[in-house]
């Protein structure tokens, strides 16, 4: 079994990220996605969500290839949640390439392209 981690806060969920998910299944056959929580988000992105924590991680869960959703709670965790979930593959949008090369030396790590003409800043006005 091949086992996939991505990372993502998820607020105004549209179908950018449904394809982002989706493709990031296709690179194993089981998908962990680890969702920012609101007290990450303030903390060290310095934004509030639209959507509480609780509504994203329940639209997250409904998707069908999602097969495990876990909470991202610092940007420190990913090595242990590497080793823990024991996964094979790190898989994030392109728009974070090369900052996440550090975790080549405990798994794969896959940057995959954003969907054309979408993200939640343009759906959210700024």
């Amino acid at each position: 079994m091949i086992k996939v981690i991505t990372y993502g806060t998820f607020d105004t969920f549209h179908y950018g990220h449904f394809f982002l998910l989706e493709r990031a299944k296709s690179l194993g056959n089981h998908l962990t996605v680890a969702i920012s929580t609101d007290e990450f988000n303030l903390k060290e992105k310095n934004k509030t969500a639209k959507l509480k924590f609780s509504d994203r991680s329940r639209i997250i869960k409904e998707l069908s290839f999602v097969d495990e959703i876990h909470s991202e709670n610092s940007w420190s965790q990913k090595i242990d949640d590497i080793k823990n979930l024991k996964i094979d593959v790190f898989t994030i949008g392109e728009d974070w390439k090369g900052k996440f090369d550090y975790l080549k030396s405990y798994c794969e790590v896959v940057y995959l392209p954003r969907t054309k003409d979408v993200s939640s800043t343009l759906i959210r006005g700024y």
